[in-house]
């Protein structure tokens, strides 16, 4: 448990450093409890518990700063909003390809202004048009005016950009490509594979099925058209499409059931198979940061669940949370790993009870016939890793996004069971249309009616009235309390035995108490609490009614 503590305590310093500036000096505070131990030898473990947890807080402060640029002349945000420069760099991310135009991510390595030259460090986030086509690996010289990204009223996109140490933009600046193929031999490999399959999916399906099976496969969302992805917004489904930790935690949850139905739990080879799925699933979709966090975080849940200690997933998670803070304290504020986090803690917790109280009401209800139980399991299943995930991840959907969805449940309930079947025949059509595409096509009818299941599923939820309401400012204080009590449920379904035990000590009390009460009071009229109840339910509605909003 001690490793928790630790995890939460360094986490909760980067956090503090954001707002606080911390000196050195502070370390010192850190050996204060380890002081105590000579006087008070019975609280030994507990003070050197919070010794090492304020060592870690400490820490976690003085090591946030370091994370911050060093804004000098060499470095690239050092010359935004200057005159034009040249520079040189290569792309070090696979273009993001929208609607109109491209993103490319261009790591700077020199730079010219007033014709002199000076080697620089920095990445720049450049939107170009959409042709000609750049890659991953090309060595660019790009002219034009460096920017400092803006903060607009309804979103902090200088924040957004810093949270991937981006610092500086350029808006279709003059671009020349120097070389090709300067980047890692086998991340240029995937890219280009990943193209291919994308290629395969758009031959073998129709639209807007072959945009769909894109993204939701290979996480190329650039071709699903604006309204298609307002309507999985409004239905809360929008994280079918964002492989995060919700996307993940629903695929295992799935995957796992499929696999306990199909080889039993006797073996631990369902378990092995998702953790295989998921990891196969991460490279094709180019093993992009967000995709590699969710894919750790799920295999750390899987590792639990092969080891029987689902209640130590949670700690493996805070500590690999907390490594990757380190790594890159930015990473706090990406909504792609807040999401993946609390998707997989909601899964931690909350998917088993759900789960368990699920299958009992199968069972209950369907007797010994096992297919029907077998198959209403999968359902169960289905449905409570959608609530468990809802619960854990609306309010910072609600506090990012401005909107919550009331057919979220629903829509995602019906939703999930074709998930993997989409991503099945999906991947099956991309496969095989890179060796025979006339196959791919007729294998692609197979797709294109999961692919159509799920469109009508999201347009037919998005029909309804009142399917989602924009929310106004939400406070941070409300996500924290809404948390807080979260954790305390937790907390107390994980020490379900002792919160019985209290709850029967109590009853047996209260029992005794009353047995204890005269027989006088026994005997008193019932009738005469009437008029003092009625009066303080009077002045309770009085105040009530006349009080301001």
């Amino acid at each position: 448990m001690w490793l928790l503590y630790f995890s939460c305590a360094w986490v909760a310093g980067i956090f503090s450093a954001s707002k606080v500036s911390i000196p050195l000096v502070a370390l010192l505070f850190g050996l204060l409890p380890f002081l105590f131990i000579p006087f008070l030898p019975k609280s030994r473990k507990t003070l050197i518990v919070a010794g090492v947890c304020l060592l870690a807080f400490l820490g976690g402060a003085l090591h946030f700063p370091s994370s911050l640029p060093q804004v000098d002349e060499r470095s690239l945000c050092f010359y935004n909003d200057k005159e034009a420069v040249e520079i040189r760099g290569m792309v070090d991310e696979d273009p993001d390809i929208r609607a109109g135009y491209r993103l490319l991510t261009l790591s700077a390595s020199e730079l010219t202004i007033s014709d002199e030259k000076q080697g620089v460090s920095g990445t720049v986030l450049i939107r170009a048009p959409r042709y000609p086509a750049y890659h991953y690996g090309d060595v660019l010289k790009v002219v034009g005016r460096l920017e400092t990204p803006p903060q607009f009223e309804d979103f902090d996109y200088k924040g957004y950009l810093a949270q991937q140490e981006i610092y500086s933009i350029m808006y279709y600046p003059k671009v020349e490509i120097l070389d090709r193929g300067e980047g890692s031999k086998p991340l240029q490999w995937l890219y280009s594979f990943r193209e291919s399959l994308s290629d395969s999916l758009m031959k073998a399906l129709p639209e807007p099925q072959g945009s769909l099976a894109q993204g939701i496969l290979l996480g190329i969302r650039a071709n699903i058209p604006d309204s298609l992805k307002q309507a999985f917004s409004r239905t809360g489904t929008a994280h079918l499409l964002a492989i995060s930790g919700l996307h993940i935690g629903i695929i295992i949850a799935m995957l796992l059931s499929l696999g306990i139905l199909a080889f039993g739990r006797q073996r631990s080879i369902y378990i092995w198979l998702t953790f295989a799925a998921i990891w196969l699933y991460a490279l094709l979709t180019g093993m992009r940061p967000p995709v590699i966090r969710a894919a750790v975080m799920g295999s750390l849940f899987l590792i639990a669940e092969y080891l029987g200690r689902q209640r130590s997933a949670v700690t493996a998670l805070a500590f690999a949370a907390a490594v990757m803070a380190g790594i890159k304290p930015q990473i706090l504020w990406d909504i792609s790993f807040q999401l993946s986090f609390l998707a997989m803690v909601g899964l931690i917790s909350f998917y088993p009870y759900l789960q368990a109280w699920g299958r009992k009401v199968v069972t209950v209800t369907f007797g010994n016939r096992e297919a029907v139980v077998a198959a209403g399991s999968v359902v169960i299943d289905g449905f409570a890793v959608s609530l468990a995930a809802i619960v854990a991840v609306w309010p910072l959907i609600a506090y990012n996004f401005g909107i919550v969805s009331l057919v979220a449940l629903p829509a995602t309930f019906f939703s999930v069971p074709a998930l993997p079947a989409i991503i099945v025949s999906s991947a099956l059509v991309a496969f095989v249309g890179l060796v025979a595409p006339i196959i791919a096509q007729i294998l692609g009818w197979l797709a294109w009616l999961f692919l159509s299941y799920l469109l009508l599923v999201v347009q037919g939820f998005d029909a309804l009235p009142f399917r989602s309401f924009e929310v106004g400012n939400i406070h941070i204080w409300q996500i924290c309390g809404y948390y807080g009590a979260v954790a305390i449920v937790v907390g107390l379904l994980f020490r379900e035995k002792e919160v019985r035990s209290f709850f029967s000590k109590l009853a047996l009390g209260v029992k005794k108490m009353a047995g204890n009460v005269p027989k006088s009071w026994s005997r008193f009229p019932k009738k005469w609490l009437i008029p003092p109840l009625l009066i303080i339910a009077v002045l309770a509605w009085s105040v009530v009614i006349t009080s301001p909003d």
